[in-house]
């Protein structure tokens, strides 16, 4: 067991998940990496590295696939024997009318945007539980609050997730695990910026935001809890 809590972040490779894995380990924390690109988590890894000089874990994995989620608790365990945090931040986004979505992208979106998020959560929960001080944090959007024209899918699984995260809330609260679902608008990230409909990216969110969203969380008191963090820019306009 170690003295620094455990985080796992998936969707480490790039984007919102790399900069809560450097902000993370910046702070002290030591993370397992997520991802299916094994070149870019090593990115992500060689940054942490000289940001922080803190050990970071690499595990490759297809979270559409059941066992290799589950192997990515194991493997957390294996090496560090302890998961603190747990940040759901993996997703796939498909912008397109409703008619024109593929069966494939309907079922891809399913798959990362939620059934992932609660096999994973399911997996390293007992994990959280043992450590008496944990937390849970699940990266929506505020897509999952809001209706939206040609991601009507994407939206059904953030709007899913809120559920989900609410009603873990109450039942593992008692269990003094915080559970946190930050809901970003649109985020200077590849994901967005394929976008046709996304904002003027200067006008965006930076993923920087929102890992310092998401460290806020942890850090407030621990009679405390941040149960939905809304994140919008403060000036979508300027110039």
């Amino acid at each position: 067991m170690l003295n620094q809590p455990v985080a796992i972040i998936t969707g480490a490779s790039r984007g919102i998940g790399r900069a809560i894995a450097q902000k993370f380990a910046k702070e002290g924390m030591v993370v397992a990496l997520v991802g299916r690109d094994k070149s870019a988590l090593q990115e992500t890894a060689d940054f942490i590295k000289d940001d922080s000089d803190q050990p970071a874990l690499q595990i490759q994995a297809d979270l559409r696939n059941a066992q290799q989620i589950e192997s990515i608790v194991e493997r957390t365990i294996d090496e560090w024997g302890q998961i603190d945090v747990l940040v759901n931040n993996a997703g796939i986004m498909y912008m397109k009318p409703f008619p024109e979505l593929g069966k494939d992208e309907i079922q891809e979106m399913l798959d990362v945007n939620l059934r992932a998020i609660i096999l994973l959560t399911q997996r390293a929960l007992p994990h959280i539980k043992k450590q008496e001080n944990g937390a849970i944090i699940n990266i929506a959007s505020l897509a999952g609050k809001n209706p939206v024209k040609n991601g009507i899918v994407y939206a059904a699984t953030k709007w899913a997730l809120r559920g989900f995260a609410a009603s873990l809330m109450l039942e593992v609260r008692e269990d003094n695990i915080r559970v946190v679902t930050i809901f970003p608008g649109s985020v200077a990230t590849n994901l967005n910026l394929r976008s046709a409909s996304a904002p003027r990216r200067e006008t965006m969110l930076q993923p920087e935001d929102v890992a310092h969203a998401a460290y806020s969380a942890l850090v407030v008191d621990r009679r405390a809890m941040m149960s939905e963090i809304d994140l919008r820019p403060t000036n979508p306009k300027r110039d």
